[in-house]
């Protein structure tokens, strides 16, 4: 089996290709209405490892079931983000065509490895669908336990989809986030990083490094630049983080090429912010749509 999928939809000329290592989007190309020559969307650094021994630096990672360093006392042997992200997922070979769109889906379940680390019972399955100008993401997280306890043996968990957008950072603004309540995770102090301040500015840029974490957001976002941009539109992901290293932090990152940094923002839709609750027999779904904004927001 190929450890990468290819996803064609050929009536628009746009393609996503997504590794069974970590079910990460490497690529998603697509055209504009003003454009019919199909452009990458995504940022992978050209120094990413693909060989299964790391995530990728790039594309759409897929985190699950921690956000960051883990906080939940299920999760205290687990990586930073996970699992998710550094697993193989399995893919049965199909590929489904609906001439409008393109989707595959991606499984995982609990192996030898993962249990090793993590006792809970569980199964994902990850939908990537293409169109003429968007890109779809859906995560479902199945608690598979059987039991019958009262309260419900709850399966407790993050995830978020780990969106690298390709765009100037110089010029990028993330809208609507004004008013919005954040962790600035920059902040030098434990205290710092553990207090909350509200968002004043009406676009965010990232010319600064950037890692801040907005809670209980509008779940549908704009990353702009002069000419361009992506809309996000979420569901059932409440938190949305914003990320760029810049030279402060890119430079000590072994797979993240020089001056990369210059050339995405992270804009980061999840549930981290608290932990999901899902009962025996029960699923979740989070879903995230990304789309070309076909008219230029600011002009030059």
């Amino acid at each position: 089996m190929a450890n990468t999928i290819l996803l064609q939809n050929s009536k628009y000329n746009a393609s996503a290709e997504i590794m069974l290592y970590g079910a990460t989007v490497v690529s998603w190309k697509c055209p504009s209405l003003a454009d019919s020559q199909p452009r990458e969307r995504l940022f992978v650094s050209a120094t990413a490892i693909r060989d299964g021994s790391k995530p990728v630096r790039g594309g759409i990672p897929v985190v699950f079931p921690c956000f960051g360093p883990p906080t939940h006392p299920e999760h205290s042997k687990l990586p930073q983000h996970g699992f998710a992200r550094s697993s193989v997922w399995s893919w049965n070979g199909a590929i489904t065509d609906e001439g409008d769109r393109v989707s595959v889906t991606l499984t995982l379940d609990p192996t030898p490895a993962i249990t090793s680390v993590y006792k809970r019972p569980f199964h994902l399955a990850f939908v990537v669908s293409l169109g003429r100008f968007d890109l779809s993401t859906e995560l479902h997280v199945q608690n598979t336990s059987s039991s019958t306890a009262y309260p419900p043996d709850y399966l407790e968990f993050q995830a978020l989809f780990h969106n690298y957008i390709a765009g100037p950072s110089s010029e990028i603004l993330v809208t609507p986030l004004k008013g919005l309540s954040y962790f600035d995770k920059t902040e030098p102090t434990d205290e710092g990083r553990a207090t909350a301040k509200t968002e004043t500015r009406a676009g965010v840029d990232v010319r600064k490094f950037t890692d801040s974490v907005y809670e209980s957001a509008s779940q549908n976002y704009e990353v702009t630049w002069v000419d361009g941009g992506i809309s996000i539109q979420t569901s059932n992901l409440k938190d949305v983080v914003v990320w760029n290293p810049q030279a402060e932090a890119g430079s000590k990152m072994g797979d993240m090429e020089k001056g990369g940094w210059d050339n995405f923002v992270c804009c980061e839709p999840g549930h981290v912010r608290g932990f999901e609750k899902v009962a025996p027999g029960l699923t979740w779904v989070g879903k995230q749509v990304l789309s070309v904004i076909q008219a230029a927001r600011r002009e030059r």
